[in-house]
């Protein structure tokens, strides 16, 4: 099973990039954030004919999560749990062909000084404890998406630059870490322990992509059980160099 996470920064402006990398990539579930729409307009037709079924939770203007796969989904659930008045589309969580998969899009919390910092850790630890049950049936499980954690200094170009980002935090890290110590792995840094820089992530300012000042923002937490099957997890830095390419690229998951 070949599963791709992309924050796609608008699915309708990058129509054209995501769908000549779905036909020459071939994921067999594709998991999309910030897909930049309402529901009733996410361009699931394009997807379709591509083949895929496609179930998208989308607002207006922001956020949004989107999962796309070869096989039908079942058992969807569209929002993380624990927080009924959070309205904000960035969860989606489905079952293909034997493996719980949900697409993440994390919030970013910057500023730290405003609301959207707290919001940040109480939506990781609403996270923690939804994955924490998801252990209890022990069936195979892919949390992936965009987490908006560095969790380690080589994941950032500029360490001490971005100390204080809402990103990169003593907090936010910690949060990170209390989910894979539930026994979750990340499986990027897994398979490629001292594979640096390897970044999925590049603003459009100061010329970051051509001079690789990037993140590793965007990953994939597996169950023990589907741990056990990975076979690669790799960055495809590709889609980054495109016109009207999104900020982020895609990154893929490949199980047994």
């Amino acid at each position: 099973m070949k599963i791709a996470t992309w924050n796609v920064n608008s699915a309708k402006a990058r129509l054209p990039n995501i769908t000549e990398w779905l036909t020459e990539a071939a994921p067999d579930v594709v998991l999309f954030q910030e897909i930049k729409c309402e529901t009733a307009s996410f361009p699931a037709a394009a997807f379709e004919e591509l083949g895929y079924h496609v179930h998208a939770v989308g607002q207006k203007a922001y956020n949004g999560v989107a999962i796309l796969s070869k096989t039908p989904i079942t058992d969807i659930i569209t929002r993380l749990p624990g927080e009924v008045e959070d309205e904000q589309a960035r969860y989606v969580e489905g079952t293909i062909d034997g493996v719980r998969i949900a697409s993440i899009y994390l919030p970013n919390g910057n500023p730290v000084g405003t609301e959207k910092y707290p919001y940040k850790l109480r939506w990781m630890e609403r996270l923690r404890l939804h994955a924490a049950d998801l252990l209890k049936s022990e069936q195979p499980v892919v949390l992936g998406g965009d987490y908006n954690v560095i969790p380690a200094a080589e994941d950032v170009y500029d360490p001490v630059g971005w100390r204080e980002d809402a990103l990169f935090r003593q907090e936010t890290r910690l949060k990170f870490q209390e989910i894979l110590a539930l026994g979750y792995t990340e499986a990027f840094r897994t398979l490629h322990p001292g594979l640096v820089p390897a970044y999925s992530f590049w603003d459009y300012q100061a010329g970051a992509w051509p001079r690789n000042n990037g993140l590793r923002i965007d990953h994939f937490l597996l169950s023990p059980q589907a741990a056990d099957r990975i076979v690669a997890c790799e960055i495809d830095k590709g889609p980054r160099a495109k016109e009207k390419a999104s900020d982020h690229t895609p990154v893929i998951l490949t199980l047994a």
